[in-house]
């Protein structure tokens, strides 16, 4: 089921939650961003962001950020360093086990200068009980040891920040050559202990050049070389990465189908548990099965989805995909004939 909006939660902790973000991260967050991160409607979030205001009339604005038909918010920063804010044990914490959870995925670099920007965060916890790190950890078999890829995430890092264009090369799976191409990086996010960065593709000097009909997703560990040039760019205004992902099942952006299977045992309680969609539905069909229903991007990941439950999951539709899981389970019957 989708995630149902928050009414219940204190509207002072959201006005404080709101506060110390537009504050704190120091870039601009539009509207749709704000009603994620609160839980709450774009309504409330207008409603906090006038209580803000009328409550600082002396010396705090809120900056209003238009792109295109976009408008974000950020609170404008005195041009002299703030005071230091303390941090509570429990921010700490918090802080900690995201460092922890990300072990795998930043390398061993950049891990290590995580962990120094928070050792000098230790500084700013009052009192003598100090947080203790040890209490988090992270499972690496199966994972990606990023620690070789620390070059191409640091350019990655760069050319976001600053806005310019990475000129890189990049090797596809099956693939025995790099191909090479300008990018432009507009976001980096992690999937089932992978990162992967999506964006656009930028015009060379003198080649031809034709508009994709999808905008590049790169896994990280597959770039071979990277280059952050001297030459700009700009994220659409129009780019939603939540409405690009975390629409439909599938990281492969095809067009849009419904998938409707049957679940048994284990399998339908580890599928009640997660969001497969925002527009699933879960229905009971028996003492431990159940009906599930969502939409989907991507063929090959519903497949490799379906095939990963075994015996306790039938897919029923789509009919086209039922014809396709039965090829692939005949030609896996043929492996283990012999």
């Amino acid at each position: 089921m989708a995630q149902k909006i928050d009414t219940s939660s204190n509207y002072g902790m959201k006005l404080i939650g709101l506060f110390a973000r537009l504050l704190f991260t120091g870039s601009p967050h539009s509207l749709i961003d704000l009603s994620r991160m609160l839980n709450c409607s774009k309504q409330t979030v207008l409603r906090l962001i006038d209580d803000i205001e009328r409550s600082y009339t002396g010396g705090l604005e809120i900056e209003r950020i238009r792109t295109g038909r976009r408008v974000s918010y950020q609170i404008k920063r005195a041009r002299k360093a703030i005071e230091p804010v303390p941090i509570t044990v429990r921010e700490m914490n918090l802080l900690l086990m995201c460092r922890a959870f990300a072990e795998n995925l930043l390398g061993h670099d950049l891990f290590e200068e995580a962990s120094k920007g928070l050792d000098k965060g230790m500084l700013l916890v009052p009192g003598r009980e100090l947080p203790r790190g040890s209490a988090f950890g992270s499972f690496r078999p199966g994972t990606i040891d990023y620690s070789p890829h620390q070059e191409a995430l640091s350019s990655l890092l760069e050319a976001m920040d600053k806005k310019r264009i990475v000129a890189l090369s990049y090797k596809s799976p099956g693939s025995d050559r790099e191909r090479s191409f300008l990018f432009k990086p507009y976001k980096i996010f992690s999937r089932n202990e992978t990162l992967y960065v999506h964006g656009g593709l930028a015009p060379e000097t003198g080649k031809p050049y034709r508009e994709p009909d999808f905008d590049p997703l790169l896994a990280v560990h597959r770039i071979q070389k990277t280059h952050v040039t001297d030459e700009f760019f700009k994220v659409p205004p129009e780019y939603d990465f939540e409405k690009v992902f975390n629409r439909h099942f599938g990281l492969i952006k095809q067009k849009v189908f419904k998938v409707e299977a049957e679940l048994t045992g284990y399998t339908a309680v580890y599928a009640a548990e997660r969001i497969w969609s925002p527009d699933q539905k879960i229905r009971k069909t028996g003492e431990d099965s159940i009906r599930l229903t969502f939409t989907a991007t991507s063929e090959p990941e519903v497949m490799s989805l379906i095939l990963s439950f075994g015996r306790e999951a039938r897919l029923i539709k789509p009919k086209r995909l039922v014809k396709k899981l039965r090829a692939e389970m005949e030609k896996m019957k043929r492996l283990y004939e012999s």
